[in-house]
């Protein structure tokens, strides 16, 4: 089965449109239990901080879906405690989605953030946004 770390800001996309591929890949995928989610620590914690921000709540079952997502991650999500510092990105605090690539063996980093994540792979990891995902490796 795939692993995937999912960045935040697919989690956001997913969570304000519940008809696009960031979506699907969290409905039809991590919780029809197609694919692994890791997550680590740190990872978590950004997931909490930015879902949580005010300006989210005013979106119609913004909180609802992200109880779900969460409750999700707390009983299934694979979770791991990098051990490497890596420092490649610009935006020093994406650098945690390489750590727990590294130490989960991902097979992808699925992010929108094309900006900070400007290659494609990251020692044999993929790196892809939600729509080459879903459209060139999404599990059958």
């Amino acid at each position: 089965m795939q692993k995937l770390i999912i960045d935040t800001n697919v989690i956001v996309s997913a969570l304000i449109s519940r008809n696009g591929i960031p979506a699907k890949i969290i409905d039809n995928l991590v919780l029809d239990d197609k694919v692994n989610w890791c997550i680590s620590n740190n990872v978590l914690q950004e997931y909490l901080e930015v879902l949580n921000r005010n300006k989210f709540q005013k979106i119609k079952d913004f909180s609802r879906n992200t109880e779900i997502i969460l409750s999700y991650l707390d009983e299934f999500g694979l979770e791991f405690e990098p051990q490497e510092k890596i420092e490649i990105i610009k935006d020093l605090s994406d650098n945690k989605f390489l750590e727990l690539a590294v130490i989960a063996e991902v097979d992808f980093i699925i992010t929108g953030n094309t900006n900070d994540f400007t290659f494609d792979e990251f020692r044999g990891i993929k790196i892809v946004t939600p729509t080459q995902y879903w459209n060139e490796y999404k599990p059958s």
